[in-house]
């Protein structure tokens, strides 16, 4: 086993060992790409929609959130080109009856059994298609939607009209999507049901190339604030030949995951495609009538479209550290040294034993933290042990209770990457936990 793939494995052994992320419908046997976020997982995936949204929205006044439903009419799907254009060529093996994109395909051979003997390739929709209403007819044809995009197009006025936004704006939306993937994989960073953080930014046509840049650098400056590891990201720029077909210029956010460079984030400029499309499907007018000039136009809009699962994969494989204990150097530990505000628990609280009041203090401190914070308590096993555990799921403290916490009403505070411990009284674990989370991102050089 190459050692990409080899860490891969370990990354998904821990995900499914602490709890982060289980094989859904795991007693049947399982579905292919589709996936449940477990009790850590999803403190992880919420946290990190909470730093988006917090950025993208909370502290900009030009930026208003949406959540739009899941289905959505189909002339929706007509307008924007996914019947017709959203596809991939799909090519089978007529010997292990495998199926693949076609650009998958190499020297001719099918990648699992090698055999030459492969079908022509056809268009493959990926929408999920079903029915609305009691009758499965092609009238009461639905889908699931493909991307979240389309439900803040459709709401343009809606919004403009409510907030009284004036262009440039943007709307935001966190959302799920669907794609009957021929080839997903790479645990959850290609997946059937996935979540997505898009932002659609109304323009002027004119500025068009001038927001596109800076939501390029926004956007960049958003992962490095994760923590992310720089030298790990990249820009890749989208050629002619690779241009969807509403795009005027696209890049890619990239990011080095073990089982290679894969894109996190699409910026593009998608001019008026979208708004004239639907404008012209729906026959209602979307132009934008500038109060000031009285000019009328169709916005161009600027994309940005990430998706929640792979950030939390890129975080994963960023903050996956195996390195020698400080006492005993023949032996390793495992920590996840992420973003303390990414954590899916931010402190752990032990008892030192399970006698003497040490566990009914030790709880007491735990319910109180609980009120600022995601805590675990736990009692069980060496404290050693418990520390691994929490080195293992990202937790950035640990607190533990001992015989002098019950004297002086100190305890000592363990941080997760250096792991160094101090000792502070009850009353200042809190405000010494969000001092340290402050501290570290200036350390980082995070705003």
């Amino acid at each position: 086993m190459s050692k990409p793939d080899k860490v891969m494995n370990e990354i998904m052994s821990l995900a499914k060992r602490r709890g982060f992320v289980f094989q859904s419908s795991e007693i049947y046997g399982g579905i292919n790409a589709i996936w449940d976020m477990g009790p850590l997982g999803v403190e992880m995936k919420n946290n990190i929609k909470r730093y988006w949204w917090y950025h993208m929205v909370q502290l900009r006044p030009d930026i208003e959130g949406l959540d739009a439903a899941i289905l959505m009419h189909p002339r929706v799907w007509e307008a924007s080109g996914h019947i017709s254009e959203f596809t991939d060529p799909l090519v089978e093996c007529r010997n292990c009856h495998r199926r693949f994109r076609a650009d998958e395909i190499k020297n001719g051979k099918c990648p699992v059994c090698g055999s030459d003997d492969l079908t022509e390739p056809r268009m493959f929709n990926l929408m999920f298609k079903t029915f609305i209403g009691p009758v499965e007819s092609e009238e009461n044809t639905i889908y699931l939607r493909p991307e979240t995009a389309q439900g803040i197009y459709v709401n343009f006025l809606n919004v403009l009209n409510t907030t009284r936004q004036k262009i440039p704006f943007g709307i935001a939306q966190i959302g799920k999507a669907f794609r009957n993937e021929i080839s997903p994989g790479n645990f959850i960073f290609r997946s059937r049901e996935f979540e997505q953080m898009e932002m659609q930014y109304f323009v002027h046509p004119d500025e068009a190339d001038k927001w596109f840049e800076y939501w390029r650098q926004q956007r960049w400056n958003w992962y490095l604030s994760l923590g992310i590891d720089e030298g790990k990201l990249h820009w890749h720029e989208h050629g002619p030949d690779e241009l969807a077909h509403y795009a005027r210029a696209a890049y890619d956010i990239e990011f080095d995951f073990p089982f290679g460079r894969k894109e996190l984030e699409g910026i593009h400029n998608r001019g008026d495609f979208d708004l004239s499309r639907h404008q012209q499907y729906s026959g209602k007018s979307l132009e934008y009538t500038d109060k000031v000039t009285g000019e009328k136009y169709i916005p161009f809009i600027i994309e940005t479209s990430g998706g929640v699962d792979r950030a939390m994969l890129a975080i994963l494989c960023d903050a996956y550290t195996v390195e020698p204990e400080r006492n005993d150097p023949n032996r390793t530990r495992t920590v996840l040294k992420m973003h303390p505000r990414i954590s899916p628990i931010k402190v752990g609280v032990f008892p030192l034993v399970k006698k003497d009041g040490m566990p009914e203090m030790a709880r007491e401190i735990a319910q109180e933290l609980r009120k600022k914070f995601t805590v675990f308590y736990d009692e069980k096993d060496s404290i050693g042990r418990r520390y691994r555990r929490q080195d293992e799921a990202g937790t950035p403290f640990c607190v533990t209770v001992d015989g002098q916490s019950l004297q002086d009403e100190t305890v000592t505070i363990r941080e997760r990457d250096t792991m160094v411990q101090v000792r502070v009284k009850i009353t200042e674990i809190a405000p010494m936990i969000e001092k340290y989370i402050d501290s570290w991102e200036r350390d980082k050089g995070i705003e």
